[in-house]
C-alpha cells in the first residue's frame, strides 16, 4: 500500500480545520495534541495556520481502557495545558483516528481539566476499524488499512507514515 505524504496531509488538514473554524465562527481556538503523534501534528498544524499560542499536550494513559488488548506501552507522561480551558474553543489533534478509544480517553482527560465551550476534532488520518461512535471534524485523509495492521506516524521531523503488520 502506498501511503500519502504527511506534508500533503497536513496541508489538507489545515484547510479542513480552517473551514470548520470559519463555519463555527471560532476566532481564537486553543490547540491540544494527544501525546505523541497528535502533538507533532498539532505543532505542524499551528505553523500552517499561523497560530502562536502554546500547544497543549494531553497524556491519556490514565483514561485508556485497552492497554492489555492493543499491546500499548503504559508509560505515563504529564499533560500540560498552559491556559484555562473553561469556556474555550479547542482543537483536539490526533495523528491516526482508528478505534475511537484514544479520542474518548482524550475527552475524559480534557474534562478533568475543565469544561471547554466546544471541541473540534482534527486527525491527520481517519482509518477503518471504528469501535466507538467518534468522527473527526477535519481529516488529512481517510484510508482503509485493513484488520491486523496498524498505521503509525513517525517523527517529529520529518513526519512519515508506516504500516505495522500483525498487531491490530
Amino acid at each position: 500500500m502506498d501511503l500519502p505524504d504527511p506534508n500533503e496531509l497536513l496541508d489538507r488538514l489545515a484547510d479542513g480545520v480552517g473551514a470548520v473554524l470559519r463555519s463555527r465562527a471560532i476566532a481564537e481556538p486553543r490547540v491540544v495534541g494527544i501525546h505523541t503523534g497528535g502533538v507533532w501534528v498539532a505543532h505542524a498544524l499551528a505553523r500552517r495556520l499561523g497560530w502562536t499560542d502554546p500547544i497543549g499536550v494531553l497524556d491519556i494513559s490514565f483514561h485508556r481502557d485497552d492497554f492489555g488488548h492493543a499491546g500499548l506501552n503504559p508509560a505515563v507522561h504529564p499533560s500540560s495545558l498552559p491556559w484555562d480551558i473553561d469556556g474555550r474553543d479547542l482543537v483536539l489533534v490526533d495523528d491516526v483516528l482508528y478505534t475511537g478509544r484514544t479520542v474518548r480517553a482524550a475527552l475524559n482527560e480534557l474534562f478533568d481539566w475543565g469544561r471547554p465551550a466546544q471541541v473540534v476534532l482534527a486527525a491527520l488520518i481517519e482509518r477503518d476499524g471504528r469501535e466507538l461512535p467518534v468522527a473527526a471534524d477535519a481529516v488529512g485523509a481517510r484510508l482503509e488499512v485493513g484488520r491486523g495492521r496498524l498505521l503509525k506516524l513517525r517523527g517529529p521531523d520529518p513526519l512519515s507514515l508506516a504500516i505495522v503488520e500483525g498487531r491490530a
